[in-house]
């Protein structure tokens, strides 16, 4: 089954929870801290099989969670780390951040590897607390939760050439006499469900790849048939091929069919309409073959045309070592801009602080990532550690903040699901 794009909720791994403990050996008194730190939990990798196809193995894969790293210990032992999941995907996948539709990877090259989801780092032992001025902490803290994101998935083929038009020219039947591919041909429209790629060597010892794609019809752009699927392919393309039925074997025109598809391509990306373009005029062993193709090169004077007969296996040797020397003159170019990815966007904070408050009903609501944190990784059962959470708000300037903004002693603060009473 060729799956082509798959959403996925990543949850990476939790880190272990720092100890809390003390040494205590016979004729050693007071012999200090010796809790040790948790281990980081495990990331989400993505890595890149060349062997792989298509993305049918993340299809029904909708929730992936790595482990937690394993908690500290005393006598001063660490926990050991969590492993990582790596995921296999295929070359041309792009990763999104499904909340923001922003690109967080995009893989082409075999065994490429990218952290999509990192684990949390593990809490500290109470003994990575201790200082001349707090020799023995009765505190330690728990791991830090893992990233959790929702990713899309997107396959789009790695091919230098892409050969389209409308259902039926004869795009299937090209590949297969050019390359060892093996692409369904049959005479009814849409035999061709799923990208098809072939390597085309030539006598020089030149090679490139082409990939027959789905075919087009009116309204592709939209949704309409199976246009959206071959328009993301034909983005990692160089060279788009159009293969024209110059015959006109099924009763249509030429010069209509061409005009569906060009119009499909310029309404659907910027960079997908300034890629390279030849025809293929194609089925020109059929009677009317030729005044079509006059026709239309009055029409498209400005198109690069190649006749050719696939059926008598005709005019391609030349069409070939052209298309070679071609794709030697155009340069890689990357399909994204920079602004399309999540890492160039960057978020400052200039003269702000790193978290809200805001007031719903009676209840003051204190939200923000860097808070959120400190407070999944204190523990409220140990009094210290809650004192050092109350520190680590005020030097935020929390409650500062508060009492600017109206609050009273023995109000409500919320953090995340739990209220706390606001005094001192």
């Amino acid at each position: 089954m060729f799956v082509d794009e798959t959403t996925i909720k990543l949850i990476a791994g939790k880190g272990g929870d720092g100890c809390t403990s003390f040494r205590r050996e016979k004729y050693i008194p007071m012999g200090g801290p010796d809790g040790g730190n948790g281990g980081k939990g495990g990331d989400i990798i993505f890595e890149v099989d060349k062997g792989l196809k298509t993305l049918v193995d993340l299809r029904y894969r909708k929730i992936i969670k790595a482990d937690k790293g394993v908690n500290g210990k005393g006598s001063t032992k660490n926990g050991a780390n969590a492993s990582d999941i790596v995921i296999k995907v295929p070359e041309g996948t792009t990763i999104y951040n499904a909340d923001n539709g922003l690109i967080l990877a995009d893989l082409l090259q075999d065994h490429e590897q990218v952290i999509i989801a990192h684990g949390g780092r593990g809490g500290r032992g109470n003994k990575a607390f201790a200082t001349n001025n707090e020799p023995a902490p009765k505190f330690s803290e728990l791991g830090c939760p893992g990233e959790e994101i929702i990713v899309k998935c997107e396959l789009k083929v790695l091919a230098d050439i892409g050969l389209i038009g409308m259902p039926s020219v004869g795009k299937s039947t090209i590949l297969s006499l050019i390359s060892s591919a093996k692409p369904k041909i049959a005479a009814y429209h849409f035999t061709t469900l799923n990208p098809n790629l072939g390597v085309v060597n030539l006598k020089d010892n030149r090679s490139f790849v082409m990939a027959d794609l789905p075919g087009l019809i009116e309204g592709a752009n939209t949704g309409v048939g199976l246009g959206l699927k071959f328009l993301r392919h034909a983005m990692r393309t160089k060279i788009l091929a159009h293969v024209i039925d110059m015959g006109s074997f099924e009763g249509r025109n030429p010069i209509d069919d061409y005009k569906i598809i060009r119009k499909e391509i310029d309404n659907y990306n910027e960079k997908l309409k300034k890629k390279k373009e030849i025809i293929i005029a194609n089925k020109m062993d059929l009677p009317g073959s030729e005044e079509n193709l006059s026709l239309f090169q009055k029409e498209f004077p400005h198109l690069k045309i190649y006749e050719i007969s696939a059926l008598n296996n005709q005019g391609l040797d030349t069409l070939l070592v052209d298309l070679a020397d071609m794709l030697e003159e155009i340069p890689e170019n990357e399909i994204y801009a920079k602004e399309d990815y999540e890492s160039y966007v960057v978020y400052k904070f200039q003269n702000e602080k790193p978290y809200t408050i805001r007031r719903d009903n009676d209840v003051w609501l204190l939200e923000g990532e860097e808070i959120e944190k400190l407070f999944k990784m204190t523990r409220f059962n140990e009094d210290e550690a809650v004192l050092r959470f109350a520190r680590k708000l005020k030097g935020m300037g929390v409650e500062e903040e508060l009492e600017r903004m109206g609050a009273k002693r023995g109000d409500e603060v919320q953090i995340l699901d739990y209220i706390f009473e606001f005094k001192e």
